[in-house]
């Protein structure tokens, strides 16, 4: 999940650090779901314009599913925290298994100084 985190926090570079720190974790959970429950590698895309976007895509059958552990169950929380990290999430269908997605809202202003900064 290391380098999952890095490949964010590398896209992310010029966002304020709570964005940042939200997204990799988030980041991290998906992926950590990739290779726990579908067991499949991932592909990780990273897009940030009116709001960012982050898709993390597996080759596994199941869907992932909103879980609500108890307090002594060891795992189950990952969905939990990216529902209330991001601004949207949701699970779409892809070639060859899913993709998983959230958006975080930029602030004001945040998403013109990006889009003036990469042209």
């Amino acid at each position: 999940m290391t380098a999952a985190r890095r490949f964010v926090r590398d896209a992310l570079g010029d966002r304020s650090t709570e964005i940042v720190e939200a997204a990799e974790l988030m980041t991290s959970e998906l992926a950590s779901n990739c290779i726990r429950h579908a067991h499949t590698e991932f592909e990780l895309s990273v897009r940030s314009r009116k709001e960012i976007r982050i898709e993390v895509r597996d080759t596994g059958d199941g869907r992932p599913e909103l879980r609500s552990p108890r307090p002594e169950e060891p795992s189950g929380r990952g969905l939990r925290i990216v529902e209330a990290l991001s601004s949207s999430w949701g699970v779409a269908p892809s070639s060859g298994g899913k993709v998983v997605w959230f958006t975080i809202a930029q602030p004001r202003g945040a998403a013109a100084a990006a889009a003036s900064r990469s042209r």
